[in-house]
C-alpha cells in the first residue's frame, strides 16, 4: 500500500514545472540521441550503451556521488543529538519517514538534502550552520530542505540535470577527439558529425536553464511550504538573513570548493561579490525570499 502523502503543503505550480521540465528534458534528450544515431550509424549499439548507463548511473548513484562530494558524513543520534531531534519533530510534524541524518565538516553555513525518495534520502547541515543558527531557525532550514524529499523534486533536479553533463560530454569527446577526421567535408554525414559540437553545445544551454528555471521556483516552494509547516515563516527568514550575512566571512578557497554543488544547497555559495554565478544562480534573491516569507508571515498572523 503507497503511504499517504506527508503534510506539507502540496504545490500545484512545481508539480506543473517539473512535469513540464521532464517533458521538455526528454524530448530534448530523444532529438539528441537521434542525432547522434544519425552521425554515427555504424557505432549505434555503442551510444544506446553509453547513454543508458550514464542515464542509470546518474539516476541511481547520482545522490551519492552528490553527498560524497559535499563531505556529508553520517551520524547518530549519539553523536548529533540536537541535529536528529529537530529532524524528529520536523518528521512529526509533516507524518513522514526520517531520512538519514549527517553532518558536513565545513565553516560554509548550509544544508541540503539528496535521494531519489523518501526511503533512500539524505539531509545534511554543515558544522558551519550548525554552529551559527539558533534551534528554531536550524529547524526552518531543516523542514526547508525536508519538503524538497516531500515534493521530490530532488529526484527531479537529478534527472533533468543528466542531459546537460551528456552534452558536456559528446562536446568534449567530439572537439578533442576529432568525430570528423575520417569523413570528407563534402559528405552529409560528415558535415552532421562537424555539427555535433554545436548541436550538444544547444542542448546543454536549453537543458541549463530548464533546470535553472525549475531550480529557482523549487527554493521558493521549499521556503513556502516550510513556513507553513512550522508555522514560524520569522525564524526561516532569520536563518536566511544569517546564512547570507557570513557567507561574506567565508574564505574563498572554501566557497570556491563549495560552488559546484549551489544547486543542492539552502543558500547558494559565492566566491565573489560580483560573481558571474550569481547572474545563472539555481536559487532567488534573498530579497525575494525574505518577501515571500514576509507576506506569508503576514496571513498567519491574520
Amino acid at each position: 500500500m503507497p503511504r499517504a502523502r506527508s503534510r506539507y503543503a502540496p504545490d500545484r505550480g512545481l508539480t506543473g514545472r517539473m512535469v513540464t521540465t521532464m517533458f521538455l528534458i526528454g524530448l530534448l534528450y530523444v532529438v539528441f540521441v537521434g542525432v547522434l544515431l544519425a552521425a554515427l550509424r555504424g557505432s549505434w549499439p555503442i551510444i544506446l550503451i553509453i547513454t543508458g548507463g550514464m542515464f542509470i548511473a546518474q539516476f541511481w548513484f547520482s545522490d551519492r556521488i552528490a553527498a560524497y562530494g559535499m563531505g556529508a558524513r553520517e551520524v547518530t543520534p549519539e553523536q548529533a543529538p540536537e541535529l536528529h531531534g529537530a529532524i524528529d519533530r520536523i518528521c512529526a510534524l509533516a507524518d513522514m519517514p526520517k531520512p538519514k541524518v549527517a553532518i558536513a565538516e565545513s565553516d560554509v553555513p548550509n544544508a541540503f538534502a539528496t535521494g531519489r525518495s523518501e526511503k533512500t534520502a539524505l539531509v545534511c547541515a554543515t558544522t558551519g550552520l550548525l554552529r551559527r543558527l539558533e534551534p528554531e531557525e536550524l529547524e526552518g532550514v531543516l523542514a526547508h530542505e525536508m519538503s524538497h524529499v516531500a515534493h521530490r523534486d530532488v529526484a527531479v533536479m537529478t534527472i533533468a540535470s543528466f542531459l546537460g553533463v551528456l552534452a558536456g560530454i559528446i562536446t568534449r569527446i567530439a572537439l578533442w577527439g576529432g568525430f570528423a577526421r575520417s569523413r570528407p567535408g563534402n559528405d552529409p554525414a560528415g558535415i552532421l558529425l562537424l555539427l555535433i559540437p554545436l548541436i550538444s553545445a544547444v542542448v546543454y544551454a536549453i537543458s541549463f536553464l530548464l533546470t535553472r528555471l525549475l531550480s529557482r521556483y523549487r527554493e521558493l516552494s521549499a521556503d513556502r511550504a516550510a513556513a507553513l509547516l512550522t508555522g514560524r515563516p520569522s525564524a526561516l527568514a532569520s536563518a536566511l538573513t544569517k546564512v547570507s550575512g557570513q557567507m561574506a566571512r567565508i574564505p574563498t578557497e572554501d566557497l570556491r570548493k563549495a560552488e559546484p554543488y549551489n544547486a543542492f544547497y539552502f543558500m547558494p555559495a559565492f566566491s565573489a561579490k560580483e560573481s558571474v554565478g550569481r547572474l545563472f544562480s539555481s536559487h532567488p534573491t534573498l530579497e525575494q525570499r525574505l518577501d515571500q516569507l514576509s507576506r506569508i508571515s503576514t496571513d498567519l498572523s491574520r
